[in-house]
């Protein structure tokens, strides 16, 4: 690892976070759809494929058919390509809260000249089977101009399955959580900070490589999964790898790096591509003890589906039109925009696809949950945004019912770019926002967020008391980022789980000690392992408190767990972000308090 100066920025910490530089800038008005380039044959209908229904049904569904305006797919001959890209990140730059949404598609080929430039909701991605079959020569960018220069509020935007040759020989990609960066070559270095270095707080890539230096700068934690990497400049707080070729050798605490040679159990994304000139998903196979990328010798290893074995929805459409496809054996995938159910989205099908392109957001209404999965083999969901409405929901995702003990070890359920917003784009409440019953579920990368800033935000007003509940036995999460909530963010009562990676904030806007006293202890643990787990582990774990509303408030620990052999962490810190609040210990009664204003981690690098 190349030597940095210690007066570089890239070693100075990230003191405060969102708020602590200013509330967001006010959303951007949305305006009419973008207008895509003509269709190809691969997005018009199709005629629907002959079902042969159990009973009498309405009239069925058609599989495939049009992505609809905000899907925007390109190919090499398409005129003004770059004036396109302007004008969405023109609407999506600062709409934070916004209602726009959009997916930048590029069928394979080689492009000259660009640069992407991402805001909100925004996703960008390649339509071949391996990244190389569509490059770039140019950039991807997330910058933070928008925010003078702050990263840490660029959220929910993602790049896939490209490849890039930089213009200058390293791509910006400065963002914070709902980021992911998947399935990516980059020709060059990949640079994590805004320009000027500036505050960020991210990240997640996966299944990509990058052939040059990786330079974190002033990004306080990053998973990096089943990659490869040139080189990795420098850690603040918490940087983890796993299954990463080229990955920095394990250092915790100093350097901040916890390494995992491999991935115990991984499943990567479900993506579209183009076969011809139709639409296709294809659904790579699970590995185990899995180890740099998956792409990087021929065809990808998987199955496909044709678009045809899809119900392609648009906003507007109702949650029991989307429920009759699934019972009709259609997969979903939603196009960009929002969607309102006022009924859960019940996936009862094994190997069921729920695919969301551009940030597609699902909204309950009255209090519903947004999806329920049976507990059932194989059911991928991906790359959505689920809202709390204003009525309190008693959960929002639910994988797996109450009780569920089928064995899914050979096909897991995996939750993938799935994340979750309680407030912000206006008051929503939920009880327990994320429940993971079903055992050997995947969660890979997810934020559970309840909003510290946006409309609708007080300690009231978008009450959320749990972010993650797992009951299920053998859960594994890679890339676990939940924050904010008023009681405890993460609750593990299954056995023998597993997480590697974990972020977290503790509620920002707690009135007092007493709004978060749980009986006898001050405040609720970030991560809480039940009482009754005897086998679980953790590496990379990290939780902070901004306490800005009563900063005298003490937080007793991040980290809770049983103290017996089998439960077991690697690699924890907490973080009292400019004294704002402070820990007494990491874990249990485990670890230094944090003190001062000094925004320095207290750690421990093995419990028990």
């Amino acid at each position: 690892m190349p030597p940095v100066s210690p007066d570089s920025p890239a070693l100075r910490p990230s003191v405060g976070r969102r708020t602590v530089l200013g509330a967001a800038a006010a959303a951007a008005p949305v305006l009419a759809g973008l207008s895509a380039s003509p269709a190809s044959a691969a997005q018009k209908a199709r005629p629907p494929e002959k079902l042969t229904p159990s009973r009498r049904k309405p009239r069925a569904l058609p599989g495939g058919g049009d992505l609809g305006p905000n899907v925007l797919v390109f190919d090499p001959s398409t005129p003004d390509i770059q004036a396109g890209l302007d004008e969405v990140f023109s609407r999506q730059e600062s709409a934070q809260f916004g209602t726009g949404r959009y997916a930048l598609l590029f069928k394979p080929g080689t492009y000259h000249g660009l640069n992407a430039q991402l805001g909100f909701y925004t996703s960008i991605a390649g339509l071949g089977l391996s990244p190389d079959d569509t490059t770039i020569n140019g950039d991807v960018t997330v910058d933070a101009g928008w925010f003078n220069g702050n990263a840490t509020q660029n959220f929910w935007r993602s790049a896939e399955n490209l490849a890039l040759v930089p213009a200058n020989g390293t791509n910006r990609w400065a963002v914070a959580q709902a980021a992911p960066f998947r399935r990516m070559h980059v020709r060059g270095g990949l640079n994590l900070a805004p320009t000027g270095y500036g505050w960020a707080s991210g990240g997640y890539i996966a299944d990509s490589r990058i052939e040059g230096q990786v330079g974190p700068y002033s990004q306080q934690q990053w998973y990096t999964r089943d990659s490869a990497i040139g080189s990795w400049l420098n850690g603040v707080w918490n940087m983890v790898f796993s299954g990463v070729e080229g990955a920095p050798a394990q250092s915790f605490a100093n350097p901040p790096y916890t390494t995992l040679d491999t991935t115990p159990v991984s499943r990567e994304k479900p993506f579209l591509y183009v076969s011809g000139s139709e639409f296709c998903v294809f659904l790579p196979e699970k590995r185990t003890n899995a180890r740099g990328v998956t792409w990087g010798n021929g065809t990808p290893r998987g199955t496909s589906l044709p678009l045809t074995q899809f119900y392609v929805a648009r906003p507007g459409v109702t949650a029991a039109t989307l429920n009759q496809a699934l019972t009709q054996g259609l997969h979903l995938l939603l196009t960009p925009g929002i969607y309102h159910v006022d009924q859960p989205i019940q996936v009862d099908r094994p190997n069921t696809v729920v695919l969301g392109l551009g940030y597609a957001t699902v909204v309950p209404d009255n209090g519903v949950t947004a999806l329920q999965v049976a507990d059932v083999d194989g059911v991928r969901l991906a790359g959505f945004l689920i809202d709390a409405g204003p009525v309190n929901s008693a959960t929002l995702l639910e994988v797996g019912p109450q009780g569920a003990s089928q064995d899914h070890s050979a096909n897991p359920t995996t939750v993938q770019d799935v994340f979750v917003r309680i407030g912000g784009a206006g008051a929503g409440k939920a009880t327990t926002s994320m429940v993971i019953n079903s055992r050997h579920t995947i969660v890979d990368h997810t934020w559970v967020w309840r909003a510290d800033h946006g409309t609708g935000v007080g300690w009231e007003t978008n009450r959320a008391d749990y972010g993650v509940v797992v009951n299920g036995d053998d859960v594994l999460a890679t890339g676990l980022f939940v924050e904010h909530f008023n009681k405890y963010d993460v609750q593990w009562y299954g056995q023998r789980g597993r997480t590697i990676f974990f972020q977290n904030e503790k509620a920002y806007d707690a009135p007092n000690q007493a709004a978060v006293q749980n009986g006898s202890i001050k405040g609720y643990a970030a991560y809480k392992v039940g009482d009754n787990v005897t086998a679980h582990e953790g590496w990379g774990l990290g939780s902070y408190c901004y306490y800005n509303v009563d900063p005298t408030i003490v937080q007793h620990h991040g980290f809770a767990a049983p103290n017996r052999p089998g439960v077991t962490f690697h690699d924890l810190l907490v973080v009292s972000l400019g004294g704002n609040g402070q820990y007494e210990h990491v874990i249990n009664e485990t670890g230094a308090p944090t003190s001062g204003t000094s925004t320095t981690p207290s750690t421990v690098v093995s419990y028990p």
